[in-house]
């Protein structure tokens, strides 16, 4: 009976642990808690991107794409950019430049899909970098598993090539 005692409260105190790391994650990264694993209010599902860049008005947004090269090339949003990996700082410095001149309310959407979500070592400072660069309109494009599975098997608009 103590065996099961201590599991138990072994399980539960790592359970809490983990979503205090979570949190503190969270709060130092600007994601909340939310955003690491689900869908939050600066993130863009694909259907609904879709919805916007195939609608005849308004403004569309300016997508980047910061991912690997290899993976543009065998498949990107039409229109994308390809800036590069956001865990790379020249990848970072080349977004700053690309947006610099921009107003700080021009429309962004961000994506990579090189991995799930939770797991993807690009997104976050490629948002950081704009967060702190004062832009107010930027969006993540939610991909749950990857790329290929989330918009490509969906048969959602693709571009290849460079």
């Amino acid at each position: 009976m103590k065996q099961v005692c201590s599991r138990g409260f072994l399980s539960l105190t790592t359970l809490v642990i983990s979503f205090s790391c979570l949190l503190l994650v969270g709060a130092t990264t600007g994601f909340s808690a939310g955003e690491a694993g689900t869908p939050g209010p600066s993130l863009i599902q694909p259907d609904e991107l879709v919805s916007i860049l195939k609608s005849a008005g308004g403004p569309k947004p300016l997508l980047i794409q910061v991912g690997f090269n290899v993976l543009y090339v065998q498949a990107h949003i039409p229109g994308s950019e390809f800036i590069g990996p956001g865990l790379n700082p020249d990848a970072i410095r080349r977004l700053h430049e690309r947006v610099e001149a921009l107003p700080r309310t021009q429309p962004i959407v961000l994506y990579c899909g090189c991995c799930p979500w939770n797991e993807c070592p690009n997104i976050k400072p490629a948002f950081r970098e704009l967060d702190a660069m004062g832009f107010k309109n930027v969006k993540l494009l939610f991909i749950a598993h990857n790329f290929g599975e989330d918009w490509v098997k969906k048969d959602y608009p693709v571009a290849k090539g460079k």
